[in-house]
């Protein structure tokens, strides 16, 4: 039976609250490495921080403290694209004060199907979710029964991820709260995974 994958969203990054989906590439503010080193000490603390690998998107508010974290552990860190955020096409950048104001249609079509109402460039949510289990499900399957994997992510793919483990559809993604440094543990029993916990502040 596969193991256990962790994962674990990006910290707060500079620049201010805006979509960042996979073009966007800020890094992680000062604040945003507190929120991630203060969520690994206390799940050390809680003796919950028991890895083997490590997995990261490859954006960089991801990847920094991914290569940070491996590099104190003396851990194998793999770079996966497809764990990267889903794409906001023509709002990337923006505030969402500003999609409210300029996509206003737009933005009340997302928010009531976010499969159907992407704006204009953004990723389908069926390729989204395709991508993102499918990577998941590999890396379960290619660790070692034992192995507990951290994958370093972002808000849609944890809350996507949440979503498959419940089986539950893609509008559901809407009603799982995943905090800047949140934790989400899954476990595998078969091909399906098993919703452990999730971790907000």
């Amino acid at each position: 039976m596969p193991g256990q994958i962790d994962l674990l969203r990006h910290g707060e990054p500079a620049g201010g609250k805006r979509y960042r989906g996979d073009r966007v590439d800020d890094p992680l503010s000062e604040m945003g490495w507190k929120q991630m080193r203060d969520r690994v000490d206390a799940l050390e603390a809680a003796g919950k921080a028991n890895w083997t690998q490590i997995v990261s998107s490859p954006l960089i508010r991801c990847r920094a403290f991914a290569e940070a974290l491996a590099g104190e552990r003396g851990l194998p860190l793999q770079v996966d694209t497809n764990l990267r955020e889903r794409g906001f096409g023509c709002w990337e950048g923006l505030s969402h004060r500003e999609v409210k104001e300029r996509f206003a249609a737009d933005y009340r079509a997302y928010k009531a199907d976010p499969d159907r109402g992407m704006p204009t460039g953004g990723e389908a949510m069926d390729d989204f979710f395709s991508r993102v289990t499918g990577s998941l499900a590999h890396h379960a399957k290619a660790q070692p029964s034992d192995g507990k994997t951290l994958v370093v992510a972002h808000a849609v793919v944890i809350r996507t991820a949440a979503v498959w483990a419940l089986n539950a559809p893609p509008v559901a993604t809407h009603f799982v709260d995943t905090e800047y440094a949140c934790l989400l543990r899954l476990q595998w029993r078969g091909e399906q995974p098993t919703l452990l916990e999730l971790l907000n502040d």
